[in-house]
């Protein structure tokens, strides 16, 4: 799937992602991947279904799913650079993926937000219902200071 709007290229083509501005955004400017080693951005690209936004043959945006593609979702990841922020492409990058071939007829959609709460409500996401039975191993910045050795 390709869309081009306002001269912004959005895909879901992995092999158009330049995955040394994903780690370089990951591991600089993210809150949830600070220090993430180069290969495990590669390795988490070539494992699930990624998204881009290209704007002059350039990584403008970026999210992934980690799914199964008949039964679950993890959305995770999704950022948009600091220069275009503000132009509603992260409303755009959802509606495309929320109506993509294989995030269809799913069970569960889930993902964890520090700060972007409003925007994923107009998808449809909420509080976890029942967040009793949800259960996590978190292992607080492993990737800082090489905690997380591959």
């Amino acid at each position: 799937m390709e869309i081009t709007e306002n001269d912004f290229i959005f895909s879901d083509d992995s092999n158009l992602v330049d995955v040394k501005a994903v780690h370089n955004y990951l591991s600089t400017q993210s809150y949830w991947a600070k220090e993430i080693p180069f290969e495990l951005v590669k390795r988490s690209i070539e494992n699930s279904l990624c998204f881009g936004i290209y704007k002059d043959g350039k990584q403008a945006g970026f999210a992934r799913w980690v799914t199964d593609k008949a039964t679950f979702a993890y959305l995770c990841d999704v950022y948009i650079e600091e220069a275009f922020r503000g132009l509603g492409l992260s409303k755009k990058l959802m509606s495309l993926m929320m109506f993509h071939p294989d995030l269809q007829g799913l069970r569960t959609y889930c993902l964890a937000t520090l700060d972007a709460h409003g925007l994923y409500a107009q998808f449809g996401f909420k509080p976890v219902s029942t967040p009793e039975k949800l259960m996590e191993i978190r292992i607080q910045d492993i990737y800082i200071n090489g905690k997380g050795k591959m």
